[in-house]
């Protein structure tokens, strides 16, 4: 069984000849994609000049006014509600520029206001690794198909049916909604989405089982998030 430490050679070693990397962390909602992701970045930059950029996928969220016109603010989350093209262009431009002068910036996303935000993230030139992590990087339908190609590797996140759902509810109602509410969602919406998520786990290149264990005194930045043991294979 992999440990955590494992992960972070496993990434490491991405970055060769200096050329820049770019690492996908895919699962469906509540896997634990986006603590993942935040951790890889926060101790393989430790100590150090940074050189690991985070770069969410959830940036290229459409905006409530957006999905209220197209008739989707009832399914946000689900892949016809983000700008999947952009987000394909964005990586395309994060290899492409990676040793140009300029900073390139990504959007980020306000969970308060539950709205993207544009060039909220900066990618500096010394960034050889850019972490980024969502639901559809491996998603091979319409403009999602060029996602993966773009990607140097893509690990696929999973953690207990019931554990997934309790995180969702308890991030729902962090972020505002009421308990029934939020059940409702998770169960609703959210179980939409990770069912297709579900789909693509075949053509990760790693699956990072259980509930994934980080650093003594790490922070948690998502509801519900959990500690233990990493558990890692490859895809079957």
């Amino acid at each position: 069984m992999l440990t955590f430490d494992d992960l972070l050679a496993r990434a490491r070693s991405l970055v060769r000849d200096g050329r820049r990397a770019l690492l996908g962390v895919a699962g469906g909602p509540g896997a634990g994609k986006t603590t993942l992701a935040e951790h890889l970045v926060r101790e393989l930059n430790a100590g150090g000049e940074p050189w690991v950029a985070h770069v969410p996928m959830d940036g290229f969220h459409l905006a409530d006014v957006e999905l209220d016109r197209l008739g989707r603010r009832d399914r946000k989350g689900a892949p016809d509600t983000f700008d999947a093209a952009g987000y394909a262009a964005l990586l395309r431009r994060l290899r492409e520029e990676a040793d140009g002068p300029d900073t390139v910036y990504a959007p980020g996303f306000e969970r308060v206001l539950e709205q993207p935000l544009a060039g909220a993230i900066p990618v500096p030139r010394s960034a050889r690794l850019v972490v980024t992590e969502g639901n559809y990087l491996l998603l091979d339908t319409g403009p999602w198909a060029r996602v993966r190609p773009a990607l140097d590797e893509v690990w696929f996140c999973e953690v207990d049916e019931d554990e997934r759902v309790r995180r969702l509810v308890a991030r729902h109602e962090e972020f505002g909604k009421a308990h029934r509410e939020a059940v409702a969602w998770a169960r609703g919406t959210d179980q939409r989405n990770a069912d297709l998520v579900a789909t693509t786990r075949e053509r990760a290149d790693l699956v990072v089982r259980g509930v994934v264990g980080w650093p003594r005194g790490a922070g948690h930045h998502r509801a519900g998030a959990g500690l233990g043991r990493v558990g890692a294979d490859r895809a079957e």
